[in-house]
């Protein structure tokens, strides 16, 4: 689509296709800058509308109530319904935010994925009968918490988005899911599809807004149960401060400022291609990529010298190009952000090896591009080291030992991953278990399994998506005593 929408599109709210009375929502294409569609944008009475209908259709017992592999089947739907539009809903992925178009073609796969993973966990998920301590049974049940807000952003949405939306309604749960404004598309196609498979009404809103609006009123809201939330460190310590005063739990995806440590008993070849993809792919728009990257101090001109001459070879350009390796950063002002931290690391006394600007051409004047950027010569304290860029730029740095390398690793407020490429098993298990990480990749990088939890430490977050425990986080655990005494209880006799 290459000319803005005529007329202001609807949204989902609970069931029905309507306009929403908030701003408008546009879906601007970051390759030329068109317009895909405008939405009518979510407001405050708009969420408060898909909260009442979400819990509505919790009172009437039908999906709560729904045996297990009757939930499931509906969940199997929507992930059949997911891949069969799979070339569809990619390309309009791509126009959303820029990815190539294998990248988004592989997201909608993960989410069909996603939704299978849970409908087969959830019909094989059990209680727990425990160890009796007196004349009763004793046993665990858990019930839905009730009406739960999905909060995704702009990267990676309809990945995102499931991960989030599938276990919770596998938990029994009505789920109001708010993505990101600048990238709305996929999240009203998959309120479409869920209808289509047979979701009762009222358990799957899309309000699509502001954060300080529809985020705002969904994070507040007192009958919203659990918050899921993927986004910045910050708009994540704003939302538990609202979860504290409502004794709401919350599961908070946030920044990262990943290390990459490559020993010089690397191999090489496995090393630079995993580097590469971990900082550039998703044009480093990602909460995982390897940003820093340690390189042992023997290794580290050759090295180096290799890892820029390969980053130069990548391509930037056109996300339906099968070539391209990087497209369009999500928006002119995230562009901007880039710059000023790539000018920023000049000032700080950092050298850029390649990229720090803007491609030249015809090609990529609309556009938001940016040529991935390789920094040396910058201290780990750096500014540019310790905050998230969110973009196509690795601050690559040598050290000296082990131990040096942990402790460069660990001087970051973030803790959501970290890389480590050695032939020596010993040592990546000594150093990987030293690294405060949720995720840890040895000898890969940026690799997923829906059946594997994930986390962050530290101001990466807290709580786990992901896994069939992904489905008790959206549940609470509910203690039952069953009385097998045909005694009465001689409390209250009279002596």
């Amino acid at each position: 689509m290459t000319t803005a929408a005529a007329a202001l599109q609807p949204i989902f709210i609970g069931g029905t296709w309507r306009l929403g009375r908030g701003a408008p929502v546009p879906s601007v294409n970051p390759v030329d800058g068109s317009v895909n569609a405008t939405f009518a944008g979510a407001d405050a009475n708009d969420v408060g509308e898909a909260v009442e209908r979400g819990r509505t259709a919790m009172a009437d017992s039908v999906w709560r109530h729904m045996l297990p592999h009757e939930r499931a089947r509906i969940l199997r739907r929507i992930g059949d319904g997911l891949a069969a539009e799979t070339e569809s809903l990619a390309l309009l992925q791509l126009r959303d935010n820029g990815k190539p178009l294998y990248e988004t073609r592989g997201l909608v796969i993960s989410a069909s994925n996603t939704f299978h993973f849970f409908a087969a966990a959830l019909e094989t998920l059990e209680s727990e009968v425990t160890p009796a301590r007196g004349a009763f049974l004793t046993m665990t049940t858990y019930q839905p918490l009730g009406v739960v807000g999905a909060i995704t952003p702009w990267n990676s949405p309809i990945a995102s988005e499931a991960q989030k939306v599938a276990p919770a309604l596998a938990a029994g749960c009505a789920v109001v899911l708010k993505p990101s404004e600048l990238t709305p598309l996929l999240a009203l196609e998959l309120g479409r599809i869920a209808q289509a498979a047979g979701l009762p009404d009222g358990l799957l809103s899309v309000v699509p807004g502001t954060g300080s609006v529809a985020g705002a009123a969904l994070v507040a809201h007192p009958d919203v149960r659990k918050i899921s939330f993927t986004g910045g460190t910050e708009t994540g310590r704003a939302i538990a401060r609202v979860a504290a005063d409502k004794l709401m739990p919350v599961t908070l995806e946030l920044g990262g400022k990943s290390p990459t440590i490559v020993f010089a008993d690397a191999d090489p070849e496995l090393a630079i291609n995993g580097v590469l993809f971990g900082i550039f792919s998703s044009q480093g728009q990602s909460c995982i990529a390897g940003s820093r990257l340690f390189v042992e101090r023997s290794i580290y001109p050759a090295f180096v010298e290799q890892l820029v001459a390969r980053t130069k070879q990548l391509q930037v350009g056109d996300p339906l190009d099968p070539r391209t390796h990087l497209g369009p950063l999500i928006s002119e002002p995230q562009r901007a952000k880039v710059e000023s931290y790539v000018e920023l690391a000049r000032s700080e006394g950092g050298r850029v090896l390649c990229g720090g600007r803007r491609p030249a051409g015809e090609a990529f004047a609309r556009g938001t591009f940016y040529e991935p950027t390789i920094i040396d010569g910058l201290s780990n304290r750096s500014r540019v080291c310790q905050e998230e860029i969110f973009g196509p730029v690795l601050a690559v740095m040598p050290f000296e030992s082990e131990a040096d390398v942990i402790e460069q690793a660990n001087d970051t407020v973030y803790g959501l991953a970290c890389g480590i490429w050695t032939g020596d098993y010993k040592r990546a298990w000594r150093v990987g278990t030293a690294i405060a990480a949720g995720t840890l990749w040895i000898n890969t990088y940026k690799q997923f399994s829906i059946s594997t939890p994930f986390a962050g430490v530290k101001a990466s977050g807290l709580g786990v998506e992901k896994g069939r425990t992904g489905i008790r986080s959206y549940q609470q655990e509910q203690s039952v005593y069953w009385g097998l005494d045909e005694r009465p209880n001689p409390w209250a006799n009279v002596p």
